[in-house]
């Protein structure tokens, strides 16, 4: 798909590497080009918003919208379903893809699913996951091997805890990991990509008309059978919500236990101070939110007339990125050491890694409440854990939306 960007810099816009090779260069390269710059993905032009205050701004702005068919590009058929990146955003009627009233409607709906009560009430089944996951860590890495982290650990923890509240049994569980697995990677093929989200739409309706039926003190039965702001969500919104939330649910926070054991595990002298209780684990997970968000790039919104940002004017209709990543080291907002993990930084730190204004993260609390049984339950275990390979031997998975690690493989002692 050829799609030339007619409002680039002399330097052209800035390439979205679909690999996820360099995450940091991409990052510093987004930084240096200023507050909103034009990027390439796939081959589709965008605009990079890279700064604290602009993302605040742009975030409560009304005229920023999410509704797919304000894409001018949508609007006259250059981008179509054939486009790669097209199931993040054409994700179906959710609270995650519609504004104004509508958002409104469908966000409280979740708001009184996914209550506060209903988080703390799993606390206690978080802890008991944890702690069964840490035996698997243990015995996997009894002979003296390395342990692929993510794998035996991160990655199971928040799907569990996500088909606990939804009251999925537990052999669906590899299935829907593996699953969003390959649904995020941009080496599945488009077509098999397509299927992934079919096979899903298909196994969702099928446990929502379920649960619809039999209704039981869960997450889904309580998102069915919300009473608030009037008539109960339609068949397809519980669909678009649910995928949405599952999805967001256990991605972030496998996101935020690998960044946040990486950087303590290279940062010895923090790791230290953590371990001492000198520094706390909250400190430990908003810097780490702050410094290594789970999303890198969020797509995408759309403005209904044209914005001027600072010199910027990003035209009617065209598609604006927010680069979280970019956002969370913007030097003007975290100082100059922005690029720099320090979890004695002053707090409250303000990062925006959940987003920010009407739709921020309805899943952050849960997302912070999983970091802080798991992180200091995993150290506790073994406190003598260090990475097995060089750093920069870490790869990313092949996801240009998300910060997400191919493995983590560490010893235990």
């Amino acid at each position: 798909m050829k799609c030339p960007y007619t409002g680039a810099t002399n330097a052209g816009p800035i390439v979205i590497d679909p690999m996820v090779r360099d995450l940091d260069g991409e990052t510093e390269r987004l930084v240096a080009a200023g507050p909103v710059v034009p990027i390439d993905l796939l081959g589709v032009p965008a605009w990079s918003v890279t700064r604290h205050a602009v993302a605040r701004d742009l975030l409560l702005d009304p005229r920023l919208v999410k509704d797919l068919n304000e894409w001018r590009l949508w609007q006259e058929g250059v981008v179509t379903r054939e486009w790669p990146l097209i199931t993040m955003i054409d994700a179906g009627r959710s609270m995650f893809t519609v504004d104004g009233p509508d958002h409104r409607r469908l966000r409280a709906k979740t708001a009184q699913a996914l209550t506060p009560r209903r988080i703390e009430a799993i606390r206690d089944d978080i802890v008991a996951f944890t702690d069964k996951l840490l035996d698997a860590v243990e015995e996997a890495g009894r002979d003296g091997s390395a342990v692929d982290l993510k794998a035996v650990f991160a990655q199971p923890l928040p799907m569990q805890v996500v088909c606990l509240l939804l009251d999925v049994p537990a052999e669906s569980q590899p299935w829907l990991a593996d699953g969003y697995k390959r649904f995020f990677s941009m080496l599945t093929p488009h077509e098999e990509r397509l299927e992934i989200l079919d096979t899903f739409d298909r196994w969702y309706l099928e446990l929502i008309r379920e649960r619809k039926a039999n209704p039981g003190d869960d997450l889904l039965s309580a998102l069915i059978h919300s009473e608030e702001g009037g008539e109960p969500l339609a068949e397809d919104e519980v669909l678009g919500n649910l995928k949405a939330l599952v999805a967001a649910g256990h991605e972030t926070t496998i996101d935020l236990i690998t960044s946040a054991t990486r950087a303590l595990l290279n940062h010895p002298d923090q790791l230290a101070l953590v371990l001492a209780g000198k520094v706390s684990w909250e400190a430990v997970i908003e810097e780490t939110l702050r410094w290594d968000p789970a999303n890198s790039h969020l797509l995408m919104r759309f403005p209904t007339e044209d914005l001027t940002i600072g010199d910027t004017v990003v035209p009617k209709g065209d598609g604006v990125v927010m680069s979280y990543r970019a956002i969370n080291r913007d030097q003007e907002q975290h100082g100059a050491d922005a690029d720099s993990f320090d979890v004695t930084r002053e707090t409250p730190i303000r990062h925006m890694a959940f987003g920010h204004g009407p739709h921020i993260c309805p899943g952050a609390a849960l997302s912070r409440l999983e970091a802080a049984i798991a992180l200091p339950a995993l150290f506790e275990r073994f406190p003598r854990m260090r990475t097995a390979v060089p750093d920069e031997e870490i790869r990313n998975l092949p996801v240009m939306t998300q910060n997400d690690l191919v493995a983590f493989p560490v010893f235990l002692a």
